[in-house]
C-alpha cells in the first residue's frame, strides 16, 4: 500500500477514524494477531511479526534474554523487533511493548505497600512519571501496574504489590500512579500506558494462597474490591488486567457479568482489558472449559480482548469466527481496543526508541525523590525513648542483621531492572552518617557486624549502648507465589532478638517486609520498632536520616497486624455483628477462649518523636444535602512535645442504619500537618455526601438520608466522634 491507501497513519485523522480504516482493511488472520501477546521476542517469531499474527510482547526483552542489563541492549532489542512490524509486515501496525515497571524502573522506589504508607497520591504520582521517563527510554510503553487488590490477608505474598487494605487509600493512589504514568497525553514519548490490576477479587484468595479460589458476592465486591477499579478508570487508565482467581465460581478470564457488563458498558471503559499470564489457557483447568479453543471461546465473549501467552486466541479465534461460533463483531470489538491504546500511544508515529536521548540510571534528582519516598515509608510503631539516635552523643551503637550490607535484597519484590550496586545499604548510610557527627571516616561510635555471627554479635551487643538490628524479609520471600502459613520473623531473628535483650542492651528493631508481620514478641521484647517494608534504592539513606531524627518518622500502616496467624483475616473491613464486642470489653468477652480478638497494630498506626493530642471534632454544617451536599470537620491537633512532627489526621464514617450492613469504620479522608512544638491547629478536612455511598441489596449505589457518624484520630482504633446528618 502507498501512503495515501494508508489513512491510519495520518495523525491529522482522530483516534476512531484511523482505527476504524485500518479495521477495514484487516484479514480476519491479520485482527486475531492484534489479539496475541506474546513473552520474549525470539528468531522463531519474526515471521508472525512479518505476518501480522503478534500484537505485543509483554517481557521485552528480545532474543538476548538476560542480557537487557548491558547499556542500551533492552531498547535495540525491542526497535529490531518493531523493524519487522513496522517496516516488512502488510499493514505496518506496530508492536506494544509491556514490562512490569511496578515501583520503579532503574530508580526503584519503596514497595506500593511501602508507598501506600504515605498516604500521599502527589507522591506516588511523581514517582510513577520517573519510572514512565526511565522506562520509556528503554522502548517500553506500558506497564503492569498499578495493583489495587483489597486484602486483608497477610499470607497472601502479593500484599507487597498492594496499595493498603482501605479502598479509598488504593484508589487515590492508584488515580495518582495512572496519572503519573501516563500523563494528560499518552503520545508523550516519556509516558507510559498504565494497567490496573487484578480486576477482581484476587485479595480474597482462600487460605491466603496464590491463584486460589474465591467466594465473594456481587455486593461486597461493589462495596470492597471495585471501588479502587473505578477510580482507576475515573482516572483515564487504558488497560485493566483480569485476575487468575474465580468469584464464586465463575473464572475471572471467563466473567462476562464483571468484565463486559459492569466494567465496560456500566463504567464505559474502552480501553483494552488484558489476560493475565496463560489465563485464558488456565480456563481448561479451572474447569470451565474443555480444551484450548473452547477457553478461547468464552474468554471473547466474555470480554478479554488480548491472550497473554496462551496461544488460544492466535490458534482458535479464525476458526472460531468462520464456525460461527464466535460473532466477529466481538472479534472487532477487541481489535478496535488495542488498536485504539496504539493509537493513543502515538506508535504509529513514532514507533522506535532509539532515538531518545538519555540514561535510565539514577540520577540525583530521582534518587532525592527516592529518599523522599522511602522516608515515608518508615512507620515508627514503638519508641521507649530509644529513637533518635544520637551521632555525636556518648556510647557505642551497635548495627547487625541480616540486611546491613544488602542492596538488592532491599529492592523489593517485581524488580526486573533494578540493580543492587546501585542500592546504598543501611551500613554504609550509618557509617557516613555517624562519620559526619565524629569527623572519622567511619565514625567512632558506631559497630557493624553481619548478622550471619552469632556470637560476635553478643559480644559486640554487651559493650553498646544501643543495638540496632536489622530484621525481617528477604525480598524473595514476598510478592506472587510466595505465600506462607507463618507470618512471623524468618527462622532465628528471634533467637538473636532474645539474646540480646537479655543482655540489657536496648534494642531497635528495623523490620524489613513485604507484608503485615506477627511482631508481638518484637514489640514486647525491643526498645524501638520501626516497620520499613522494601525501601528501594536509598534504603540506607532513608533509614538513617529517620533514626538519627533527621527527618522525623511519619509513614502510616496501610494494613492491620494481626495478633498472630490464627487470627486471620484481621483488617478495618470488619461490619457490626448482632453481638459485637466493645475494645473495652474484648479481654472479658473475646470470640476466642485463648486469645484476645483486637488486631496488635491497627490500620493507620505510626508515631513520631513527639506527642500529639487531639480535641474532639465538629462538623460543620450539622446538617448536609443527600445529593451534593458538603461538610467541614474540624478537630483541633496539638503537639505536646519538643520535637516537630508531621501528623496524619485521618477520618473515618460509619453508617449506623443502612440497606446492607456498613463497616464499623471506614477511611474517607485525611489531611497531613507539620506541626512545631508545642503548635496547636484546627485541621480542616471537607467531605461530601457522595463519600458516604454505598451499593445496596439491589446492587445499585445509593446516599442515604439520616446520620452518619465521623471520627477523626491517628489511626482507625483510636477515635473521637460526631456525627453528620444527610438530609
Amino acid at each position: 500500500m502507498t501512503g495515501t491507501d494508508r489513512p491510519w497513519l495520518d495523525p491529522a485523522l482522530g483516534t476512531e477514524e484511523r482505527v476504524e480504516a485500518l479495521l477495514a482493511v484487516m484479514t480476519l488472520e491479520e485482527k486475531v494477531g492484534q489479539t496475541h501477546q506474546v513473552a520474549n521476542i525470539t528468531p522463531d517469531d519474526e515471521d508472525a511479526i512479518r505476518s501480522g499474527a503478534v500484537s505485543s510482547s509483554l517481557y521485552a526483552s528480545g532474543a538476548t534474554a538476560g542480557n537487557e542489563r548491558d547499556e542500551g541492549m533492552l531498547v535495540a532489542n525491542i526497535d529490531a523487533a518493531q523493524r519487522l512490524a513496522v517496516e516488512e509486515s502488510r499493514l505496518g501496525i506496530p508492536l506494544l511493548f509491556g514490562r512490569d515497571v511496578i515501583h520503579g524502573h532503574r530508580t526503584v522506589f519503596p514497595i506500593p505497600l511501602g508507598m501506600a504508607a504515605a498516604f500521599d497520591e502527589e507522591l506516588a504520582e511523581e514517582c510513577a512519571r520517573v519510572a514512565a521517563a526511565e522506562a520509556t527510554l528503554e522502548g517500553v510503553a506500558w506497564t503492569f501496574a498499578p495493583m489495587m487488590d483489597v486484602s486483608e490477608e497477610p499470607r497472601w505474598g502479593r500484599v507487597a504489590e498492594s496499595l493498603g487494605e482501605q479502598p479509598v487509600l488504593a484508589g487515590r493512589l492508584a488515580a495518582g500512579m495512572v496519572r503519573g504514568f501516563q500523563g494528560e497525553d499518552l503520545t508523550d514519548r516519556r509516558r507510559l500506558a498504565s494497567c490496573a490490576k487484578h480486576y477482581v477479587g484476587y485479595g480474597l484468595s482462600t487460605g491466603g494462597r496464590d491463584y486460589n479460589t474465591v467466594s465473594v458476592g456481587e455486593n461486597t465486591l461493589r462495596n470492597l474490591h471495585l471501588r479502587p477499579f473505578r477510580d482507576a478508570v475515573r482516572a483515564g487508565v487504558t488497560t485493566v488486567m483480569a485476575a487468575f482467581n474465580d468469584v464464586d465460581g465463575t473464572p475471572m478470564h471467563a466473567h462476562r457479568r464483571l468484565l463486559r457488563e459492569v466494567l465496560k458498558d456500566e463504567w464505559g471503559f474502552d480501553g483494552v482489558v488484558v489476560a493475565d499470564w496463560g489465563g485464558v489457557g488456565q480456563l481448561v483447568r479451572q474447569g470451565v472449559a474443555g480444551d484450548l479453543r473452547d477457553a478461547a471461546r468464552l474468554a471473547i465473549e466474555a470480554g478479554v480482548d488480548l491472550d497473554m501467552c496462551s496461544d488460544a486466541y492466535t490458534a482458535h479465534l479464525a476458526d472460531l469466527v468462520h464456525s460461527g461460533e464466535v460473532e466477529e463483531s466481538l472479534l472487532d470489538e477487541a481489535v478496535r481496543r488495542v488498536l485504539r491504546l496504539k493509537v493513543r500511544l502515538g506508535l504509529f508515529e513514532h514507533p522506535y526508541a532509539g532515538d531518545l536521548e538519555g540514561s535510565p540510571a539514577p540520577t540525583d534528582a530521582t534518587r532525592a525523590l527516592a529518599r523522599r519516598a522511602a522516608q515515608a515509608a518508615h512507620v515508627l510503631v514503638k519508641n521507649d525513648g530509644v529513637l533518635p539516635l544520637d551521632p555525636s552523643g556518648e556510647g557505642r551503637v551497635l548495627l547487625s542483621g541480616g540486611f546491613v550490607d544488602e542492596g538488592d535484597a532491599l529492592l523489593g519484590t517485581w524488580v526486573l531492572d533494578g540493580r543492587g550496586e546501585e542500592v546504598v545499604s543501611p551500613a554504609d548510610a550509618l557509617r557516613a552518617r555517624f562519620g559526619e557527627a565524629s569527623g572519622t571516616p567511619f565514625g567512632e561510635r558506631l559497630d557493624v557486624l553481619d548478622g550471619r555471627f552469632p556470637d560476635q554479635v553478643l559480644e559486640l551487643a554487651r559493650r553498646a549502648t544501643t543495638a540496632v538490628l536489622l530484621l525481617g524479609e528477604h525480598r524473595g520471600r514476598s510478592g506472587e507465589d510466595r505465600c506462607v502459613t507463618d507470618i512471623g520473623l524468618p527462622p532465628g531473628q528471634l533467637d538473636v532478638l532474645r539474646h540480646v535483650v537479655a543482655l540489657g542492651t536496648p534494642v531497635v528493631a528495623v523490620v524489613y517486609t513485604g507484608r503485615p508481620l506477627d511482631l508481638t514478641e518484637v514489640l514486647d521484647l525491643a526498645a524501638a520498632v520501626v516497620v520499613v517494608w522494601h525501601p528501594g534504592v536509598e534504603a540506607g539513606s532513608a533509614l538513617a536520616d529517620v533514626l538519627v531524627g533527621d527527618v522525623e518518622p511519619h509513614g502510616r500502616l496501610p494494613m492491620t497486624f494481626p495478633l498472630s496467624v490464627g487470627h486471620l483475616p484481621t483488617s478495618t473491613h470488619q461490619r457490626p455483628t448482632g453481638r459485637p464486642i466493645p475494645v473495652e470489653r474484648d479481654r472479658f468477652e473475646g470470640r476466642y477462649v485463648d486469645a484476645l480478638t483486637h488486631s496488635r497494630l491497627p490500620f493507620g498506626y505510626g508515631l513520631s518523636y513527639t506527642t500529639v493530642e487531639y480535641g474532639e471534632p465538629t462538623v460543620e454544617p450539622a446538617t448536609t444535602p443527600v445529593d451534593g451536599g458538603r461538610a467541614t470537620v474540624r478537630v483541633t491537633v496539638s503537639n505536646t512535645g519538643s520535637r516537630p512532627c508531621r501528623e496524619l489526621v485521618q477520618v473515618y464514617a460509619h453508617d449506623p442504619v443502612a440497606d446492607v450492613t456498613r463497616p464499623e469504620v471506614e477511611l474517607v479522608a485525611w489531611r497531613s500537618v507539620e506541626l512545631a512544638p508545642g503548635e496547636s491547629r484546627e485541621v480542616e478536612v471537607e467531605v461530601s455526601a457522595v463519600d458516604f455511598a454505598y451499593t445496596g441489596r439491589d446492587l445499585t449505589e445509593r446516599v442515604d438520608s439520616g446520620e452518619i457518624v465521623l471520627l477523626t484520630g491517628p489511626d482507625s482504633a483510636t477515635l473521637r466522634r460526631t456525627t453528620l446528618t444527610l438530609a
